[in-house]
């Protein structure tokens, strides 16, 4: 029915956080980059997060769309 806005978000959050994983395993060997964050890679786990969270919203979006045919 009309405009589902977990799409858009879907996609957004999903190629975000692709580039930000990719980003983080790309500086991973880099320890000065990561020693004010404790060490932990900020941007590797950010973009994790970030790409579970479009690719959830995308699935959802799926499934209620199906749901209402």
């Amino acid at each position: 029915m009309g405009l589902d806005i977990k799409i858009p978000i879907g996609l957004l959050f999903t190629i975000l956080g692709l580039l930000l994983a990719i980003y983080g395993l790309a500086t991973s060997g880099d320890a000065e980059l990561y020693r004010r964050s404790l060490d932990i890679n900020v941007n590797l786990w950010t973009g994790l997060a970030m790409l579970a969270f479009g690719v959830f919203m995308l699935a959802t979006s799926k499934l209620t769309s199906k749901k209402e045919e």
